[in-house]
């Protein structure tokens, strides 16, 4: 069993969050039920109400000449009675391993999923359609756009354009789909710990527990680290300090979609020449994907969607003390990489004692 985060060391001071996070807290609904229920139930704890939107996300296409579908899902936003924003519970489809064996039908509840090749035209749809709407009628918007008409066949829905060039098509959701359920938050700013403890309080109350695959993702505030000296400092500790993280943190070796940063990006960083200008321009050059151990996409793009630094490592939780515990190493150790020092490698005491080799990594250049 891998060790937990280190709770020595002034623990009541590592312990404690300051920072503004948002959480993803990848979970799973007991057989029956699906993450609307979890909406429900939070949006009754806040005398709120639940709003049906749509998720974005993409798979490989089994389809020749396609090499990924994007889709649109279901997903459930919570408000409070003033209409402020609780939790958004949406799918993960990396959660697979305890769906097997799914005996439910597709189409749990008359949910369905809209899919498309080319991500343009799926943002249209998106913007056009109700995700109120039954799988019959959700794309009708879509074909008044085309000038075409919606075309229902053994329960699925399709529009194409004038030409016959499939745009979306609708089609019920894969059985077992409904039960991931990815609990998103807005940035918490403080009280981490006893916002969490009321969304995972109230799942675990209704069963939901924590998948194979399952995995904790944090987003910073990433305007910070839009600097050569942090950006290059961040590359450093998830480079150069993979394995103690890992190690550490109790990453999930079953998580889907993480990878060690590119070689060539901790090379980049290593020159130390370049404005902030070029060096993000170097490492969008290099093609960094957000399925790392460390999203950076964002900090490099002149047009971040959500400008954030997303940390993947995590593993999954369901009690908010032992995500509020691991967030709080990872924030010691990202302010460190506000320090224009550069973050050292590990030396030999990081293979026999790395929780004791990072906690000594999150002293900033003023503190040694």
């Amino acid at each position: 069993m891998r060790p937990a985060p280190p709770t020595t060391r002034q623990e009541a001071t590592i312990n404690t969050l300051t920072l503004r996070i948002g959480f993803e807290v990848e979970l799973l609904a007991p057989a029956g039920s699906d993450r609307q229920v979890l909406a429900d139930a939070l949006a009754s704890r806040r005398g709120g109400r639940v709003r049906r939107s749509f998720h974005t996300d993409s798979e490989p296409s089994a389809v020749p000449g396609v090499g990924v579908f994007r889709h649109l899902s279901p997903a459930f936003d919570v408000v409070d009675g003033a209409g402020a924003h609780v939790v958004r519970l949406v799918d993960d489809i990396t959660l697979v391993s305890d769906l097997a064996g799914t005996t439910t039908r597709p189409g749990h509840r008359g949910w369905y999923r809209v899919l498309c090749d080319e991500p343009r035209l799926l943002r249209l749809v998106e913007r056009s359609t109700d995700p109120d709407a039954t799988l019959p009628d959700v794309l009708a918007p879509v074909a008044e756009l085309f000038g075409t008409r919606v075309e229902v066949m053994g329960g699925a829905a399709r529009v194409n354009d004038s030409a016959g060039a499939t745009v979306a098509v609708a089609m019920p959701l894969p059985a077992g789909r409904e039960r991931p359920c990815e609990v998103v938050t807005p940035p918490i700013v403080e009280n981490h710990g006893e916002v969490l403890d009321e969304l995972l309080g109230t799942a675990r109350g209704l069963g939901f527990t924590v998948p194979a695959e399952a995995a904790v993702h944090l987003h910073l505030d990433g305007a910070p680290f839009r600097r050569s000296a942090p950006f290059a400092n961040l590359v450093r500790l998830f480079g150069y300090w993979r394995e103690p993280l890992w190690e550490v943190l109790g990453t999930n070796e079953a998580c889907r979609r993480l990878a060690p940063l590119p070689a060539e990006l901790l090379r980049l960083v290593e020159r130390g020449d370049q404005s902030w200008g070029e060096l993000a321009a170097a490492a969008r050059g290099i093609g960094l994907t957000k399925y790392a151990d460390v999203n950076l996409t964002q900090l490099v793009t002149p047009h971040p969607v959500r400008d954030t630094v997303e940390v993947r490592i995590l593993p999954g939780a369901l009690e908010a003390s032992d995500i509020v515990r691991r967030t709080a190493l990872v924030e010691h150790l990202v302010r460190r990489c506000l320090d224009d020092a550069p973050v050292p490698r590990p030396g030999g005491a990081a293979a026999h004692d790395p929780a004791g080799a990072l906690l000594a990594l999150t002293t900033t250049g003023a503190d040694r």
